[in-house]
């Protein structure tokens, strides 16, 4: 099962820190298909958030077609977002997860490699300045 943790001073919203969560567990494999999501009210416990933002993600996971709520049962994952690459054995993973040892090693602090992959991802995907990016999709 999935724990969400809440960041109150990231400035995301709390229901959109919810629906990342849950999407990002969907696409590590984390959570698969007929997996049940935590009530709101375990997630009121763990977190100290109103059950009604809880109600909010889970709604808007609803309306992306990612869980789905069974009445008196609770609310269970319909469909998965992960792919193998990014599977917790996969190549790719362990390569990030070296890259992480070295940056750490190198004395990069976490907003230090944050800055740092968000200006590689945008590189990637978008290009420089705004320009179409030559990475696979």
């Amino acid at each position: 099962m999935v724990e969400f943790r809440i960041d109150r001073r990231s400035g995301v919203a709390t229901y959109l820190q919810i629906v990342q969560q849950a999407k990002q567990a969907l696409r590590l494999g984390l959570l698969a298909p007929g997996d049940k999501l935590p009530t709101a009210k375990e997630v009121v416990a763990a977190t100290a958030i109103n059950p009604n933002t809880v109600l909010k993600a889970y709604r808007e996971l609803d309306r992306e077609g990612l869980v789905e709520a069974r009445p008196g049962l609770g609310t269970f994952v319909r469909r998965s977002l992960a792919r193998p690459q990014a599977a917790a054995g996969s190549p790719l993973r362990a390569e990030l997860a070296d890259w992480m040892g070295r940056a750490r090693a190198a004395g990069l602090d976490r907003e230090d490699v944050a800055a740092l992959l968000a200006s590689v991802l945008e590189e990637g995907y978008d290009g420089p300045a705004g320009t179409s990016g030559t990475a696979a999709r």
